[in-house]
């Protein structure tokens, strides 16, 4: 049972709120506490990075696949040389960022104690990457970096799957 002004759980019979002090008239009723926002948006947070993932994991795939065929050495395109080793590095440079973006989605659909902090890093980074990476990034420093964010989600980390 809680208080209808803070919240805060009150015992049978008691006359007064321990929080704020206001006066309980009449029965106690039992509220069901309001859920935080990690709890609301955790589970669609880590949808968004695994789709987000996906598509990087694309571009990547599609940068490598160029910097090896068209831009190749050898080739008759008359592409500058530095080309092929520069493309070839960003191709796995967003490979490499997809693949953590994929590990940091699966690890807040299981509520992994590491997966906040590892999150919230890629969301800087994702902020420069117009538009969609930016709109992630930005819900997820919404949803995740307050500081009330972080004990949430180790309550909710420390709290047995159901």
């Amino acid at each position: 049972m809680f208080c209808d002004g803070c919240g805060v759980a009150v015992q049978a019979g008691q006359a007064f709120c321990s929080g704020c002090g206001k006066q309980i008239v009449g029965p106690v009723v039992a509220m069901q506490r309001r859920r935080g926002r990690v709890q609301e948006h955790v589970h669609l947070l880590g949808i968004l990075w695994l789709a987000i993932s996906a598509l990087n994991a694309i571009g990547g795939v599609v940068v490598y696949i160029l910097a090896n065929t068209l831009f190749a050495r050898g080739n008759s395109t008359g592409a500058p040389g530095f080309l092929h080793p520069l493309l070839s590095v960003v191709g796995i440079m967003i490979l490499a960022k997809a693949a953590l973006g994929f590990i940091a989605g699966w690890g807040l659909l299981q509520r992994e104690p590491w997966a906040r902090l590892a999150t919230l890093v890629l969301a800087f980074i994702s902020l420069f990457n117009v538009p969609f990476g930016t709109a992630v990034g930005v819900y997820t420093l919404w949803v995740l970096l307050p500081l009330e964010s972080g004990e949430e989600y180790e309550s909710m980390a420390a709290a047995p799957a159901a």
